[in-house]
């Protein structure tokens, strides 16, 4: 997408690239509500993103899930079914042509019956996605939502302050599905993140601190931009009460990758002090990254962020990065290719085979197979 100024009618000029992340698509128990305007005039949209790992029925909303996605994966990835699944589509598509006749209208064209999308429909699948309405709050409009706030408890719901659509630069204020996957593995593997203290790269809306916050003792959330920062501890601030129960801790903080150095300026609004420095190095035992691969020299950078930080840390360390391959035509290869994903492991690599007296990097993949505690689209891609 791009925006467009029409200076005149017959000249339209292409100012900048937009992006927009799909992720609230996806996830709509709530509606999205835009609360504001953020200090460059971007729509901030209120999302509310369910959690299902403490409440009663999350089990049935689980399993409604995990059944459709199953599903819905073996129909894209015939190739990889076992022989039994084999021979069960292969009946369902038998039994299926039998009854294509009896759809064929006058003309012989294909009647394809839709489901109807009512709300009872809805209700009697429970299915765990609703229709989005996007709702734009107004000045003294607030009150008309306290029921819908009053459904969520305090223990199962995450808010989450976010644009939608945004230039390059600015695309760590949307939430995108990669943070969602890191944060399912932290609540798959809670127990041993417990009492941590932990360091994410990149943080964005702040939804993965947020989620670790609730399991580990300290979480610096460090990303840069004062307007982006300011939202990340909005956000926090909005999810205090799922921090509390584990009484976990999260601060945000600048950290630029293209500067060697913490930001100490005490003037600066997000500016480490010392103790904070050292509490980072003497403590930290986790490094987190979501969706930060997009770009090849902020990938450079990062890399080298997270060499220089790792050789100062007292205690070794797990990295983990979460990211989704992109796909996209480029007139370069006259083909379909993710560059931005083959920087990153050739980027990987050589931190893997660095020689380094010090330090010694290991690289190993998770297997997605864990369960999914938010709702959203869990694609190949991830």
């Amino acid at each position: 997408m791009v925006d467009v100024t029409e200076k005149e009618m017959d000249n339209p000029t292409f100012q900048k690239d937009t992006v927009l992340s799909d992720v609230h698509l996806h996830c709509p128990n709530k509606r999205h509500l835009m609360v504001r305007l953020n200090a460059v005039g971007q729509p901030v949209f209120l999302s509310y993103f369910k959690l299902l790992w403490n409440t009663e029925d999350s089990a049935s909303e689980k399993h409604v899930r995990e059944a459709t996605t199953e599903r819905e994966h073996q129909y894209r990835s015939g190739d990889e079914l076992c022989d039994k699944d084999r021979n069960h589509l292969k009946k369902e598509r038998e039994l299926n042509s039998e009854g294509v006749e009896a759809l064929l209208d006058d003309d012989g064209d294909l009647e394809v019956v839709r489901r109807p999308q009512s709300a009872s429909d809805l209700e009697a699948e429970d299915l765990p996605r609703d229709r989005v309405y996007p709702v734009i709050l107004m000045k003294g409009e607030e009150d008309a939502f306290e029921d819908e706030e009053r459904e969520c408890t305090c223990s199962d719901v995450v808010k989450i302050e976010h644009t939608m659509a945004t230039p390059l630069e600015d695309v760590g204020k949307q939430v995108w599905r990669a943070a969602f996957l890191l944060a399912d593995y932290i609540l798959f593997k809670r127990d041993m993140f417990r009492c941590c203290s932990v360091l994410e790269l990149g943080s964005g809306t702040g939804i993965t601190s947020i989620i670790m916050g609730i399991v580990a003792k300290r979480v610096y959330c460090t990303d840069v931009g004062e307007d982006l920062l300011a939202m990340c501890e909005h956000n926090i601030a909005l999810n205090k009460h799922l921090m509390e129960l584990g009484r976990g801790e999260v601060k945000v903080k600048e950290l630029d990758w293209l500067k060697d150095e913490f930001c100490t300026d005490p003037e600066a609004p997000y500016s480490w002090s010392e103790e904070e420095i050292a509490d980072l190095h003497d403590h930290c035992t986790v490094i987190m990254a979501a969706d930060v691969f997009y770009d090849d020299d902020l990938t450079d950078a990062l890399f080298r962020t997270l060499y220089r930080i790792t050789h100062n840390l007292r205690n070794s360390c797990t990295v983990y990065l979460a990211l989704e391959k992109r796909l996209n035509f480029t007139l370069r290869h006259m083909d379909v290719t993710c560059e931005a994903y083959s920087h990153f492991r050739n980027t990987l690599n050589d931190l893997e085979n660095l020689q380094d007296k010090k330090m010694k990097y290991i690289v190993e993949p998770i297997k997605l197979d864990f369960c999914q505690f938010l709702v959203y689209e869990r694609i190949e891609q991830l």
